[in-house]
C-alpha cells in the first residue's frame, strides 16, 4: 500500500479535494500557530497549514510517504507514530488529521498523547469517513469485485464513523466541545475509468474484496467506473465527518 500511496499521491489528494476544502476552512489555521498534522501522507494538508502562516510539522508511519513529502517541501516532516511518539508537552495550537486518525490501533493512547501535545485551549480537527454503508464508493467496489458474496468486516478506516464512539474516545482523552459536521460530496477516482480502475485495485478495500481467481473482476470494475464518468472525472458518492474538539483551558 505504501508504494501505491506514493505513486498515486496526486490522485489521493485530488480524490478528496472537495472534502479537503471544507476541512481546511474549518481548521482555519492562523499565522503564527504551531500545527501538528497526524498521518500526513505525502504532506498536502501540512503544506496548506504552512502556507497559512503556521509552523507546521507532518508525521506519518510511512517512511516512503515522508520521503516524498520532504521532496515536495514546504513544511517539516518526520516519520513517527502518534500512538508512541514522545511529543513535547503543550507544543501545538492545532492538531490536524485528514484521514489519518482512523488507523490508530490504540485510539485511547493516541488521542491521550495528542491531548498532551496541545496547549490548553488548543483545537483538534479530524476528517474521517462515515460508516461504510453510507459511502457509495465502497458499494461500487463491492458490487463489481465481490458480487453476491458477503464483504469482509469493516476496515480500520471506518473506525471513527460512529459519532457516539468517537465522542467517547475524545472526551476520555480530555477533549471537550466535540462536534461533527457532515459532508456529502463526491470523491474522484481519476479522470477516466481506466485510471480509476488502476487506482482502485491498489486500495486495501478492493484487495480484500477481490477473488484472485475471478478473471472478470477488473473488467466489471472498469465498467462500473465508466458509468460514473463525468466531465470532472469518475465521481462516486461519499460521506465524511469533520470532527472538531478543544483541549480544556488550564
Amino acid at each position: 500500500m505504501t508504494e501505491h500511496r506514493v505513486r498515486f499521491a496526486a490522485l489521493f489528494d485530488a480524490e478528496v479535494r472537495r472534502h479537503n476544502e471544507r476541512f481546511r476552512a474549518v481548521a482555519a489555521v492562523r499565522p503564527g500557530e504551531d500545527v501538528l498534522d497526524v498521518g500526513c501522507g505525502t504532506g498536502e494538508s501540512t503544506r496548506e497549514a504552512a502556507r497559512a502562516g503556521a509552523t507546521a510539522l507532518g508525521i506519518d508511519v510511512s517512511a516512503a510517504a515522508i520521503a516524498r513529502a520532504r521532496e515536495l517541501g514546504g513544511a517539516a516532516f518526520e516519520v513517527a507514530d502518534a500512538q508512541t511518539h514522545e511529543f513535547p508537552a503543550a507544543a501545538f495550537d492545532v492538531v490536524l488529521s485528514r484521514f489519518g486518525a482512523m488507523f490508530f490501533a490504540d485510539p485511547p493512547a493516541a488521542f491521550a498523547r495528542l491531548a498532551r501535545a496541545l496547549r490548553p485551549g488548543g483545537r483538534l480537527v479530524l476528517l474521517v469517513w462515515q460508516d461504510r454503508a453510507r459511502n457509495e464508493w465502497y458499494s461500487v467496489l463491492r458490487d463489481a469485485l465481490s458480487p453476491g458474496r458477503t464483504p469482509p468486516p469493516s476496515g480500520p478506516h471506518f473506525s471513527l464513523g460512529d459519532p457516539a464512539r468517537t465522542r467517547a474516545l475524545l472526551e476520555g482523552a480530555g477533549f471537550t466541545g466535540v462536534e461533527f459536521t457532515e459532508l456529502r460530496d463526491p470523491v474522484c477516482y481519476g479522470p477516466d475509468a481506466a485510471t480509476a480502475c488502476e487506482f482502485a485495485l491498489g486500495l486495501k478495500d478492493a484487495q480484500e474484496l477481490l477473488d484472485p481467481a475471478d478473471e472478470q473482476a477488473a473488467s466489471r470494475l472498469k465498467a462500473a467506473f465508466a458509468a460514473h464518468e463525468t466531465s470532472d472525472g469518475v465521481l462516486l458518492g461519499a460521506r465524511t465527518w469533520i470532527v472538531t474538539a478543544r483541549l480544556s483551558p488550564a
